[in-house]
């Protein structure tokens, strides 16, 4: 059984920055991603990153924005948002599976509870 708690949202201004970060139990060999949904919209595959660390995914729109990291020794996944955008507004939510997300994001084995990113333009 994996568990994540998700940590680090809140309001910023457009253009600011946040980090996210997701601590995990138990899920230090599964690769680990974000997802967002927004009000109304469906949830939306973000960035994934391999449970080594060494490769990674993004969504066209964050590309360049947004940095997704691990730290296996601190059980803890972080996503770094850059220059936001108030598109980017939405409930984020750290996941985990068993195998890589691929580019579409499979369905994860396990989700966090979220945490809201609020951008204001």
């Amino acid at each position: 059984q994996v568990q994540l708690v998700e940590l680090g949202g809140g309001l910023v201004q457009a253009g600011g920055s946040l980090r996210l970060s997701c601590a995990t139990s138990g899920g230090n060999r599964y690769y680990m991603g974000w997802f967002r949904q927004a009000p109304g919209k469906e949830r939306e595959f973000v960035a994934a990153i391999r449970w080594s660390g060494g490769s990674t995914y993004y969504v066209d729109s964050v590309k360049g924005r947004f940095t997704i990291s691990r730290d296996n020794a601190k059980n803890t996944v972080y996503l770094q948002m850059n220059s936001l955008k108030p598109e980017d507004t939405a409930v984020y939510y750290c996941a985990a599976r068993s195998s890589w997300f691929g580019p579409v994001g499979n369905l994860p084995d396990y989700w966090g509870q979220g945490t809201q990113v609020t951008v204001s333009s």
